[in-house]
C-alpha cells in the first residue's frame, strides 16, 4: 500500500471576484522513503495543495477529491481524525520561518509543546529532545541556543529550526513548502543537503514544493509540473531534465543559468499567468505556449503515459515540440 494517495483533487476559494480554482484534478501516489517534487510558478496551486493534504486551507476554501494516507481518508477530515496524524504522522516546514514561529516564544517552548501533546512528553524531557533535534540540524550550542527567541536567530537558522520541529516527532511524511526560498544560495545548499540526510536518517516520504528545478534535480526521484492548477508533466527526475515532453517544462528549463553554456542569454515564458477565476476547457498554458493550435484552445489532452512512469498533458505530439 502507498504511504500517500492523491486522487483528482481539487481546491477552490469563493472571493469578491468569484470562484478562484486553485487545483483542478491532481492525482498521484508517493511510496514510503520517496521523494516528489512539485513545480511550477508562483500561483500554479502548489502549495493550495499541500495546505489540503495538511488540512489549513483558509475558511474560505473548499477541497474535493480523495487524499488516501496509509489508506486512511484524511481530506476534509474531522479534527478528531486530522490532528493526531498532523505533525504525528505528517509534517509541514512551511515557506517563511519568520511568520511561522511564534515571536513572542522562546524555541524551546515552541519546541516542546509540539512533544508534550502528541507524545506526552514531561516538559523537560520535551526540552532535551528538542535540544537532540536541533543538534540533528547543526545547529551550534544547541543547549543554550534552545532558549532564545526566534529573532536571535538568522534566516538559515530559523529554518533549521523550523526542520527541527517538524522532526520531533518522527514523521512518515514530510510536506517541504520553498524551504530555501529566502536564503543566499550557500544556505539552500547546507539546507538542502541537511534535508537529505535527514530523510535517510529517519527513513521519510518527502515531497518538496518549489519553483527551482535546481533544488528538484539534486534531491527529488519524482517530478510533477504544475500549471494553473492542472499537472501538465510527470516523470522521474533524470528523464525529465534530459528529455522534457511539456512546452511548459521546456520553458521552465530554458530559464534556468547553466554553467555549460556561458554568454547565453536566459530566455523567459512570455505572457502572464492564468486567471484562476475563469474554468477554461482548454489547455491553461496554450495562450502562452508557441506550439498550440485551436483543439489546445477548446480542449486538454488527459495525462497520458508516453514512456514507462512517464506522464503529459499535451495534445501536440513529441515531435511537434522537439
Amino acid at each position: 500500500m502507498a504511504l500517500l494517495e492523491v486522487r483528482d483533487l481539487g481546491v477552490s476559494f469563493e472571493t469578491p471576484d468569484g470562484t478562484v480554482n486553485a487545483v483542478n484534478g491532481v492525482s498521484f501516489t508517493l511510496e514510503r522513503g520517496e521523494t516528489l517534487g512539485i513545480v511550477g510558478e508562483s500561483g500554479s496551486g502548489k502549495s493550495q495543495l499541500s495546505f489540503a493534504i495538511m488540512g489549513l486551507l483558509a475558511r474560505n476554501g473548499r477541497a474535493r477529491g480523495s487524499v488516501l494516507f496509509d489508506g486512511q481518508e484524511i481530506l476534509n477530515a474531522p479534527p478528531k481524525v486530522i490532528n493526531p496524524i498532523r505533525a504525528n504522522r505528517i509534517a509541514m516546514v512551511f515557506q517563511d520561518p519568520m511568520t511561522s514561529l511564534n515571536p513572542y516564544m522562546r524555541v524551546s517552548d515552541q519546541m516542546a509543546e509540539v512533544l508534550t501533546h502528541h507524545k506526552g512528553m514531561s516538559r523537560a524531557q520535551a526540552v532535551r529532545e528538542a535540544i537532540r533535534m536541533l543538534d540533528a540540524v547543526k545547529i551550534p550550542d544547541a543547549a543554550n541556543r534552545v532558549h532564545l527567541y526566534p529573532h536571535e536567530f538568522s534566516g538559515g537558522m530559523r529554518q533549521r529550526v523550523m526542520i527541527a520541529m517538524a522532526l520531533l516527532c518522527r514523521p512518515e511524511l514530510l510536506i517541504a513548502d520553498e524551504p530555501t526560498t529566502a536564503l543566499d544560495v550557500t544556505v539552500q545548499a547546507q539546507i538542502m543537503s541537511l534535508l537529505a540526510e535527514l530523510q535517510r536518517e529517519f527513513a521519510m516520504a518527502t515531497i518538496l514544493i518549489t519553483h527551482d528545478l535546481g533544488v528538484v534535480a539534486g534531491f527529488c526521484r519524482q517530478v510533477m509540473v504544475l500549471y494553473g492548477g492542472k499537472v501538465m508533466e510527470q516523470s522521474p527526475t533524470d528523464p525529465l531534465f534530459e528529455t522534457p515532453s511539456h512546452p511548459y517544462t521546456r520553458g521552465l528549463l530554458r530559464a534556468i543559468p547553466r554553467v555549460d553554456r556561458e554568454g547565453d542569454q536566459l530566455e523567459s515564458i512570455p505572457g502572464s499567468p492564468p486567471n484562476m477565476t475563469r474554468e477554461d476547457r482548454g489547455c491553461p498554458f496554450a495562450p502562452r505556449c508557441a506550439h498550440a493550435g485551436e483543439d489546445c484552445l477548446d480542449h486538454l489532452a488527459p495525462l497520458t503515459e508516453f514512456a514507462p512512469g512517464r506522464l503529459r498533458a499535451c495534445n501536440r505530439s513529441l515531435e511537434e515540440i522537439a
